[in-house]
């Protein structure tokens, strides 16, 4: 018989040695979450906005800014929580699960992403003549469903392959928000 503690909540407690700077560091990045959060926004309405931003370029960049948006979204929030009370430091098992799956999936999809938008800035350089032939709406949607649903599978088994390994550490982590740690 093994004598194994399950963990249901973990504290995130940042960094222990700049407690003294948790005010200063919570104004700096709230200011710098809301620019991020209405900066992409501003991009999402003009590209929206503007017929003349409707190319696959800025399809992509559509795609990308909605992406970085909610990144953000994934982690500030609860590292401003953190930062602003101790209450605001539990973050339960499954919460852990939700946040890491989110990160990944974002994180994942980014990067599939600027591969897709390198592929089509060498489509448009390399074929100028025949670029709006070979890189229509369908191709483009295509294209963005499949950086979506790769980035949905490779997070889902990360996830999964994580969170399947028994834990034994501590239940007070040094991180602002939930992370793998090698």
């Amino acid at each position: 018989m093994t004598n194994m503690s399950i963990v249901t909540t973990f504290f995130l407690m940042g960094r222990p040695d700049a407690s003294a700077l948790d005010i200063s560091l919570l104004g700096i990045f709230l200011v710098i979450y809301v620019l991020t959060v209405v900066g992409n926004l501003l991009i999402l309405l003009v590209i929206k906005v503007d017929a003349h931003l409707h190319t696959p370029m800025y399809y992509f960049l559509t795609n990308l800014s909605f992406i970085n948006m909610w990144f953000s979204t994934i982690t500030v929030p609860k590292m401003l929580m953190t930062l602003a009370s101790p209450g605001g430091r539990a973050i339960s098992f499954p919460s852990c699960v939700a946040q890491l799956y989110s990160f990944h999936f974002l994180g994942s999809t980014e990067c599939f992403l600027y591969t897709v938008m390198s592929y089509d800035c060498y489509l448009a350089i390399s074929h100028p003549l025949r670029y709006a032939t070979m890189m229509g709406v369908r191709t483009c949607a295509l294209l963005a469903i499949s950086t979506w649903l790769s980035g949905s599978l490779h997070s889902a088994v990360q996830t999964t392959l994580t969170f399947r390994l028994p834990y034994c550490g501590p239940s007070q982590i040094q991180h602002y928000f939930c992370m793998i740690e090698c």
